[in-house]
């Protein structure tokens, strides 16, 4: 259902923003079916597809999700804005760094151990080390961007620290936060869409809008749908 939006985007762009994959491929190939349908149904003069990271962990199909990544996707006339979310972050300092890291303990103690299993056999142990990631799998999480701006919009993995301006945040700020940002009363430089922080539903404030629905968890796979000064949802 359509309802007002705590921002406005530029005249004739709708903006379909995915939030926390974590391995559920067959879930981001419904939603990106979904998309396709809504397109066709309603189209617009300019589209954008975001996807807002965490595309990796916990789930049991994190090569896929990366895999139907690096396609064109739902939309192949979008623009394509794939951001880089914490576990995409640990797990390419793991792979930097190799078996026996510190940046590997962090990564498999954040559940990375389901990522290198995806990329395994499919039966039997797998193999000592790391995988080696398909060529196309690198470039794209080396491609990975911190945030992306239109409108009044700001679209990050995480969210910001509020007590600093844009120009100020640290990519930690970017990948990691959680407070103060989620209970900030005030307005921010920018309403925040972003995801890192599961809840139900999706969260509507006035600053923010939090799309991470726990899809790995069982919740939907959700999508958010901004056009003009409206909003609305689609979910798998």
């Amino acid at each position: 259902m359509e309802q007002p939006a705590p921002g406005r985007l530029p005249e004739g762009l709708r903006v379909y923003a995915i939030g926390d994959v974590h391995g559920c491929a067959g879930r981001l190939l419904a939603l990106h079916a979904a998309i396709a349908e809504d397109w066709e149904a309603r189209p617009a003069a300019r589209c954008a597809l975001v996807h807002l990271g965490d595309y990796v962990d916990r789930g049991p199909d994190s090569a896929a999700v990366i895999e139907a990544l690096c396609g064109p996707g739902p939309l192949p006339r979008a623009e394509r804005i794939d951001l880089l979310g914490n576990h995409e972050a640990m797990m390419m300092a793991a792979l930097k760094d190799g078996p026996g890291s510190v940046a590997e303990d962090l990564w498999l103690w954040n559940a990375g151990d389901a990522t290198l299993a995806s990329y395994g056999p499919k039966d039997g142990p797998l193999p000592a080390g790391h995988p080696a990631l398909p060529a196309r799998h690198r470039a794209f999480l080396d491609g990975l961007r911190l945030s992306w701006t239109a409108g009044d919009y700001l679209f990050v993995h995480a969210g910001i620290d509020p007590r600093k301006p844009l120009a100020a945040q640290r990519a930690q700020d970017l990948l990691w936060i959680r407070e103060p940002f989620l209970s900030w009363p005030r307005p921010l430089p920018a309403v925040v869409v972003h995801g890192h922080t599961p809840c139900r539903a999706p969260e509507l404030r006035p600053n923010r809008i939090g799309i991470d629905t726990g899809a790995v968890a069982g919740g939907p796979l959700t999508c958010l749908v901004l056009e003009a000064a409206r909003l609305r949802f689609l979910s798998a």
